[in-house]
C-alpha cells in the first residue's frame, strides 16, 4: 500500500521503517512539534523523508496540508499521537481513511493520558488499539486490531510503554496487511453508547502530589502512573520537595498510631510512612537533583511528609 506517515513520536518512525520493510510505500511524512519525552522528534521524519525523496511538512494545522496529502497518492494514512484532532476532510482523502493506534481500549479511556490513568484506577490491563478515524471525532471509529498489556499494583508506566513501542509497529502492520486484502475489513464496531465509554483528561506534574490521607495501594499506583519518563510524583520534606520513583507497599504486621506522612521506619531497604490506610515504603527517591535511597535525606522518625 501507499502510506502517508501522519503524527509524532519513535512508535510512528518504527512503524514507518517496519512498513517499508515488508513492502509498503511510504509516499508523504507529515509532523509537528514534538513533546519533551519523545525519542524521534521532527528532524529525524523529516531526514527520513529526504531519505525517501518523499514530501514532507512540518505542521499542526493539517488543513492546510491537504494539497500535499491528496497529490502524494497514499491509500491510506498511518497517523499517532498528532496534536490535534484530523477533520472529516482529511480522513476523506484517503481511499482507506487514516488509521490510528490509540493506548486505550477503545471505547473505554478515549482521550488523553489514558495509560497513567488505567494504572491510577487500579485496572487490570491497558489495550492498544489501532482503529479507523472518523473525521473530526476523538478516538472513535472501526477498531481493527487490538491488543492488551496485563498490569498489576507494581506495573510502572514505562513498562507499558514498551510493551506499545514493541507492538504498535506489529499491530499496524498486520491492520495494513488486513485492509490491503480486504477494506471493509473491521475487527470490532465502536459501541456508541455514552456508558461504554471513558473520557480521559490531560494530567499535569503538579497532578503527581501525593496526598498521605490516600491510601498505600492508591499512593503506590500515583507513584508508578507518574514515575520515568515522567516528572515523578513528589511531596515536601521539611518544605522542599522530594521526588518518590519506587516505592512498594509495607506491611511488618505492627500495630500503631500515627499521622499520615509520619515517618515509622528508616532502614537500608528503605523508609517507612503511614498512610490514610497502611503503610508506603519509599525505596528510591530524589531532592535537589540528586537520586538516592530516602535515608539520604530522611533522618528521625519525628519527620513527616506532607
Amino acid at each position: 500500500m501507499k502510506i502517508a506517515i501522519i503524527g509524532r513520536s519513535e512508535n510512528l518512525f518504527s512503524t514507518a521503517q517496519l512498513l517499508m520493510k515488508h513492502g509498503h510505500t511510504i509516499v508523504c511524512v507529515l509532523t509537528a512539534k514534538e513533546a519533551p519525552e519523545y525519542l524521534k522528534g521532527s528532524e529525524d521524519f523529516r531526514k527520513l523523508a529526504a531519505q525517501l525523496k518523499v514530501p514532507f511538512a512540518h505542521s499542526a494545522k493539517i488543513e492546510s496540508q491537504l494539497p500535499m496529502l491528496k497529490d502524494s497518492g497514499a491509500e491510506v494514512g498511518v497517523s499517532i499521537n498528532f496534536p490535534a484532532v484530523i477533520p472529516k476532510i482529511i480522513t476523506d482523502a484517503f481511499p482507506h481513511g487514516i488509521l490510528n493506534a490509540h493506548g486505550g481500549d477503545l471505547p473505554r479511556y478515549r482521550g488523553n493520558a489514558c495509560q497513567a490513568w488505567a494504572i491510577i484506577n487500579g485496572e487490570e490491563k491497558i489495550g492498544l488499539c489501532v482503529h479507523r478515524m472518523v473525521g473530526g471525532e476523538l478516538d472513535n471509529g472501526d477498531i481493527i486490531e487490538r491488543d492488551f498489556f496485563p498490569i498489576g499494583i507494581n506495573t510502572k508506566i514505562a513498562e507499558v510503554y514498551r510493551f506499545f513501542a514493541k507492538r504498535v509497529p506489529q499491530l499496524f502492520l498486520q491492520a495494513i496487511d488486513r485492509l490491503d486484502h480486504d477494506p471493509s475489513f473491521c475487527l470490532e464496531v465502536q459501541s456508541k453508547d455514552p456508558k461504554d465509554a471513558l473520557r480521559c483528561y490531560p494530567r499535569r506534574p503538579e497532578d503527581g502530589r501525593i496526598d498521605w490521607n490516600q491510601s498505600a495501594v492508591n499512593i503506590l499506583r500515583l507513584v508508578n502512573a507518574s514515575s520515568d519518563p515522567y516528572p515523578g510524583a513528589f511531596c515536601y520534606l521539611n518544605e522542599r520537595k522530594l521526588i518518590v520513583w519506587d516505592a512498594e507497599i509495607y506491611d511488618n504486621k505492627e500495630r500503631f498510631c500515627s499521622i499520615p506522612g509520619q515517618i515509622l521506619q528508616i532502614e537500608k531497604s528503605g523508609v517507612s510512612v503511614a498512610t490514610g490506610n497502611g503503610v508506603l515504603r519509599i525505596t528510591k527517591s530524589e531532592q535537589d537533583d540528586q537520586v538516592g535511597k530516602p535515608e539520604l535525606w530522611i533522618k528521625s522518625i519525628r519527620t513527616r511528609l506532607s
